[in-house]
This record gives structure tokens, C-alpha cells and sequence, in this order.
């Protein structure tokens, strides 16, 4: 009983460190990368479509990325798509490509991302605190169990939880150390 409950919270904890992930590799850090696209969409024959299903996305250098779509119809909802984003970047296009210059970061705004990045880190381990808060409730719940087992895995759940508030510290201070690089 005790194992199948552990593993629901082993799993709850992985999908919540896989979410921190996912939102870390969209943050901007002042080099280009396609996972800052991934939010954007376009209407494409009345459908909402993400942006890298109807066009080809690469990096050509550090601080360029080159969007290619499928259709050159698609040129200016794209460019408009990516304008009206919260991305901060002015894209330009010239008739068959549209590249996206990506500006180096101020100091200023380098910092504002890092407390973004610390915020979405409380928010992870937070997270991870509610799936151990509710899986305590579940082993507390289990009747005819010794005071001592369930101590036991009391400690099991703590030590695993310590164990991903310790990789999502170790998540943000890689991550912030990515930002503040020049």
C-alpha cells in the first residue's frame, strides 16, 4: 500500500520538476533559442497552429534565429504573431524570411529575468510541498498501520521532498548563472 502511494508522489513531483524545466528552457537568457517560440501561435486556414508546424525555425548564429514558413502567405501573420508576443523582439522580414535579431540584455533587465526565474522556482517547490502535504494525508489515513511505519514513511516522503527542493535550487542557480553571463 505504502509503495503504490509513493510512487503516486514520485510521479506528481516528476511532472511538477518537468513543468520547471519546460518553463526554464522558454525563458530568454540574450541567446537564441527556438524554445522562446514555442507560446506562438498562428491561425493557419482557421486553425490556431504553433509557429514551428507551419514554418522551419533554426538558429543561424547566437543571436538570430531564422523562421522559413511553408507558405509565403504566412509571412506577415507570422511577423505579426511574433509582434504582438511578449518576446520584446522587432522581427523583420524580407519577403521570403523573417529573422529575429535577439538584443543582448541590459544588466537591468538580466536581473528582472532572474527574479522571474526565482519566482518560477518558489512556484516549483511550492509545488512540490502540495503533493507531499497530500500524500502525508494519504499515509495518515491508512488504517491498521503501526505509529512506527508510518513515521517511517514520513521521513521517506520528507528526505524526497528535500531531495527536489535541492535540484529545483540547483535548476535556478544554473539558470541564473546562464542569464547573467555576458
Amino acid at each position: 500500500m505504502f509503495d503504490e502511494i509513493m510512487d503516486d508522489m514520485k510521479l506528481g513531483m516528476d511532472n511538477v520538476m518537468e513543468a520547471l524545466d519546460r518553463d526554464l528552457q522558454k525563458t530568454r537568457t540574450g541567446r537564441a533559442n527556438l524554445n522562446m517560440l514555442d507560446a506562438i501561435r498562428i491561425s493557419y486556414y482557421g486553425t490556431t497552429t504553433p509557429l514551428n508546424q507551419v514554418a522551419a525555425l533554426a538558429v543561424a548564429d547566437p543571436r538570430l534565429i531564422t523562421i522559413k514558413p511553408w507558405e509565403k502567405n504566412l509571412l506577415i501573420d507570422i511577423e505579426r504573431a511574433i509582434v504582438n508576443s511578449d518576446l520584446g523582439i522587432t522581427p523583420s522580414n524580407d519577403g521570403e524570411l523573417i529573422r529575429l535579431p535577439i538584443p543582448p540584455l541590459s544588466q537591468e533587465r538580466r536581473a528582472n529575468i532572474c527574479k522571474q526565474v526565482r519566482s518560477r522556482g518558489e512556484d516549483g517547490k511550492v509545488s512540490i510541498r502540495n503533493v507531499r502535504r497530500d500524500t502525508n494525508e494519504m499515509i495518515k489515513a491508512i488504517d491498521g498501520t503501526s505509529e512506527d511505519a508510518v513515521k517511517r514513511e514520513l521521513k521517506r516522503i520528507q528526505d524526497m521532498t528535500d531531495e527536489k527542493v535541492r535540484e529545483i535550487d540547483e535548476q535556478i542557480k544554473t539558470k541564473e548563472i546562464e542569464i547573467m553571463a555576458i
